[in-house]
């Protein structure tokens, strides 16, 4: 990965609501979710969110090569409302990806712990010793030309999580440059959408869900 040069997409992220607690967007792939290590990851979807709303604040994260929906907080009172309903696994996420080969069972779970490679970082990996609980649920939708395309339904949040689980179910996500070998990672981007989020607002508590389209 030292030949990685970062090229973020110039195209504005996409609000899919906002008001006066919160800020939903469709995060593009490629596109880092807070600043990385040097100027040249200076570029962000927060710095972007903050030349129009200044008071955007973090909630949670996607990888740069996942897409999809991220809700961030206006106030610090949602801020604390909505990581609170993260850290305890009170928020519904669906992602949509392309696995490599055919998935012959139509929906399960990976129950594997996970902690950082520390010689391969920033590679993670399954450490049953080490490793914090991580459990995945995934479902078939249909398989396309001898790939599967999946729904993962995670139950925690680990660092590269879903990555790493479909790797050692023998199904890799395809477009992967971490994960996947060969021909399995020559794909333009990694085939992983975060399709939709449902958590509930920090004014009020009615629960809301937000979802944004599959773009592979």
């Amino acid at each position: 990965m030292s030949d990685y040069v970062y090229t973020p997409p110039s195209d504005p992220p996409r609000i899919l609501h906002a008001d006066h607690e919160i800020l939903v967007v469709d995060k593009q792939a490629g596109l880092l979710s807070v600043p990385g290590k040097g100027p040249d990851k200076a570029d962000c979807l927060i710095a972007r969110l903050r030349a129009v709303h200044p008071e955007v604040l973090l909630v949670h994260r996607l990888d740069t090569d996942t897409s999809g929906v991220m809700v961030f907080a206006l106030t610090p009172h949602a801020q604390r409302h909505l990581g609170l309903q993260f850290e305890n696994r009170q928020t519904k996420k669906v992602y949509q990806a392309l696995l490599a080969g055919v998935l012959a069972q139509k929906e399960g779970r990976v129950d594997l712990p996970l902690c950082v490679d520390w010689p391969n970082r920033p590679r993670q990996h399954v450490n049953h010793e080490q490793g914090r609980p991580a459990q995945t649920d995934w479902r078939v939708m249909r398989h396309e030309d001898g790939n599967t395309r999946v729904r993962l339904m995670p139950v925690t949040g680990r660092s590269h999580q879903l990555r790493v689980h479909m790797m050692e179910l023998g199904h890799p996500i395809l477009g992967d440059p971490l994960y996947a070998e060969g021909a399995r990672r020559d794909y333009p981007r990694l085939m992983l959408h975060a399709e939709s989020l449902r958590f509930r607002h920090p004014d009020g508590g009615r629960h809301l869900s937000f979802s944004a389209p599959c773009p592979f």
